[in-house]
């Protein structure tokens, strides 16, 4: 039996004393969470507990339905094209040297998938640390958003080849996730006609101004509809909660205090405790296995090298030290690589010393990237900064 009093407490005490440590080393909130989760998760406390995964796995939704909130379609379709080509084809570099070296090395076919995944877990940490305001951060929230829907395909693709095969059962699964999505582009559609037709429509479901916080029950109702659709479909919940994010942000626009709303409520309580879960998964004792960490460490270091090589298409106009930025904010799939790891281990695809080196790999990237992404920032902050006497 767990000690619910001692769970609630220690949880709520990480949760309260973080942001103060993470300011008084300066270091980023996400990465002092995962930290403290170690922590937590060495001492035993949370060992046994049926819900705090399922509070924790709540909690990663709701990261994925505010990474949504990031997307207005509109303006995400009118894109420059230019843009758009240069996306296509950083993917198009990343996949195609991840295949080569996956063939050359003769890897697992879990890492296809594991070294080019993207996943807006920590890039939408680093965007709550730093702002949108720098180029390369949102060129890094572009490719994650185009990045977190290429790797939801491929994690179900994966998922499917694992579990079923290339038997019937496999293309079924596949089948209904794109009769899904073909629905969801007809909902999108048949929308944006019904609020053009009726403008006044979106004021009337979301009123400014409104004391009973509609905007924040209707988004939230939406959040765990789409859940309860992609279960009974028995597809990945990313999908659903990040497409109910994209369409609140799409068709309701002019609520402009509702994703702050929505952040508070997430980064406040509910994203913390998924990222203090994700580090009380952590077995320490893995950390003194010399082949567990050589092998992590490998896998960190590829996937970095990848992003480096294909960010090169952005060199000309980021430059050389922003570019290498942006390829480290893109070296962050912590949640996605958690989710490649534990789809291997379910299919027995991947030995215990290839899981427990996927999830501390996504784990060192995570600590290591958001590390120097915000040393290097405060530091060119700080060396612009002009001294006053």
């Amino acid at each position: 039996m767990t000690n619910v009093p001692l769970i609630i407490i220690t949880l709520s005490g990480v949760v309260l004393f973080a942001p103060f440590i993470a300011q008084t080393l300066r270091m980023p909130l996400a990465v002092i969470e995962i930290l403290l989760g170690c922590g937590v998760g060495y001492l035993g406390i949370l060992e046994g507990n049926m819900y705090i995964p399922i509070i924790a796995k709540t909690g990663f939704l709701f990261l994925m339905f505010l990474a949504g909130m990031e997307v207005n379609l509109k303006a995400f379709l009118t894109m420059q094209s230019s843009l758009l080509k240069r996306a296509i084809g950083y993917f198009v570099i990343l996949y195609t040297l991840s295949a080569f070296i996956v063939w050359r090395f003769d890897f697992s076919i879990i890492y296809l998938v594991a070294f080019p995944i993207v996943s807006l877990g920590m890039i939408m940490a680093l965007v709550k640390e730093l702002g949108k305001e720098k180029a390369w951060i949102r060129l890094v929230l572009i490719i994650g958003i185009l990045g977190e829907l290429i790797s939801i395909a491929a994690l179900t693709l994966l998922s499917g080849v694992l579990e079923y095969g290339l038997t019937k059962n496999f293309f079924l699964a596949i089948g209904t996730l794109i009769l899904f999505l073909v629905v969801a582009v007809l909902i999108f559609k048949i929308a944006k006609i019904l609020f053009w037709w009726f403008p006044n429509s979106r004021r009337t479901i979301m009123p400014e101004g409104d004391r009973s916080d509609k905007d924040v029950r209707i988004s939230m109702a939406l959040f765990f509809i789409m859940i309860g659709v992609m279960i009974h479909l028995g597809l990945d919940m990313v999908l659903g909660a990040f497409i109910a994010g994209m369409f609140i942000a799409t068709f309701f626009e002019h609520k402009t205090d509702l994703p702050h709303k929505l952040s508070s409520l997430g980064f406040g309580f509910l994203v913390p405790i998924f990222f203090i879960y994700v580090g009380s998964t952590v077995d320490l004792k893995a950390l003194v296995s010399s082949s567990i960490m050589l092998l992590a460490l490998q896998i960190v270091g590829i996937i970095l090298a990848l992003r480096i090589v294909s960010s090169m298409i952005y060199l000309r106009e980021l430059g050389l030290k922003n570019t290498l930025m942006f390829a480290m904010g893109d070296s962050m799939p912590l949640t996605f690589l958690l989710a490649v790891a534990t789809i291997g281990k379910s299919a027995n695809a991947i030995t215990p010393t290839e899981y427990y080196a996927l999830v501390i790999a996504g784990m060192i990237a995570a600590v290591s990237m958001m590390t120097i992404i915000k040393t290097v920032t405060n530091y060119g902050t700080h060396k612009k900064t002009p001294n006053h006497f």
